[in-house]
């Protein structure tokens, strides 16, 4: 594998190019695929998204991490494009965290978001969340850096902090975080375009922020978030909704009418999702040695 082809090194090189990293959530592999075929320079796994797909459940704590490892590394196996991976809570104490980090970075994830919220966790957008002590989170990321074997696998610092503590709080937070060790700050959930500003104001390291549709914090472009001083724009779960929407109108459709015809035009023909899936290129590998 070449120093170009490694996606911890393609990760460090978009972090250092002018402009803005974009991601998109995959939930599934196929997915995954879809994004690094439209292009996109990096994919996102988090556990909202893997949650639904596995097990049909809510982002509330059923996934373990060792599953999310897991879906890591079909991911990253399959696709060439960095995987920024979801590592919740690090899933228990400093040697979990440390152990999260040594199995996401074998898994093949370029880079970790790790949070300070306490166990049980929350998704970020839903109500009722509560942030452990700074400096706990802190030993954390002290813990984290130590179980990097990659200096060039990236560490994205969240916090939860803006609902619980206020906007001060989680500023202060993500930059003494950074200040640990972590590379990228993440305030999880301003609630307005004012709060996105103030953040990449007083916040001197490169910034992620989460494009959750239909939650909390005011959706803005790639242009304008990056005119704003953002380096990494993800829009998380969108691939999952649209997902469950077309599902559900595909099932109540055949269940109505017995067939699915209705829906040609918003499906992808046989040949398209063949091609999709790189059928010729495994089918003619025998020719090809």
């Amino acid at each position: 594998m070449t120093a170009k082809s490694i996606p911890t090194r393609k990760l460090r090189a978009l972090m250092q190019k002018p402009g803005i990293v974009r991601s998109l959530g995959a939930h599934d592999v196929l997915t995954a695929v879809a994004i690094e075929q439209a292009g996109f320079e990096t994919v996102f796994i988090g556990g909202f998204g893997t949650s639904a797909s596995l097990y049909g459940l809510p982002d509330l704590n059923f996934l373990g991490m060792t599953e999310m490892a897991d879906a890591v590394r079909r991911m990253a196996h399959r696709v060439s494009i960095p995987v920024i991976a979801d590592g919740d809570t690090g899933h228990g104490d400093l040697h979990n965290v440390m152990r999260c980090v040594a199995e996401f970075e074998a898994a093949g994830a370029a880079g970790i978001i790790l949070e300070d919220q306490v166990f049980p966790k929350r998704c970020g957008h839903f109500e009722g969340k509560q942030v452990v002590p700074m400096e706990e989170m802190i030993q954390k990321w002290k813990a984290a850096v130590r179980a990097r074997s990659d200096k060039d696998f990236l560490f994205v610092a969240r916090t939860d902090a803006r609902e619980p503590n206020g906007l001060e709080d989680a500023i202060d937070r993500v930059n003494a975080y950074c200040a640990a060790g972590a590379d990228v700050a993440f305030i999880e959930a301003p609630l307005a375009v004012a709060e996105m500003e103030i953040i990449c104001r007083k916040v001197p390291h490169p910034k992620l922020v989460n494009m959750l549709a239909f939650g909390k914090t005011p959706i803005l472009t790639n242009a304008e978030l990056e005119e704003m001083g953002f380096k990494i724009a993800v829009a998380p779960i969108d691939s999952v909704l649209i997902t469950a929407y077309a599902m559900r109108a595909m099932a109540q459709i055949y269940m109505r009418e017995g067939k699915t015809t209705a829906l040609a035009d918003g499906m992808l023909r046989f040949d398209e999702i063949k091609d999709m899936l790189g059928v010729e290129e495994f089918l003619s590998l025998r020719d090809r040695l």
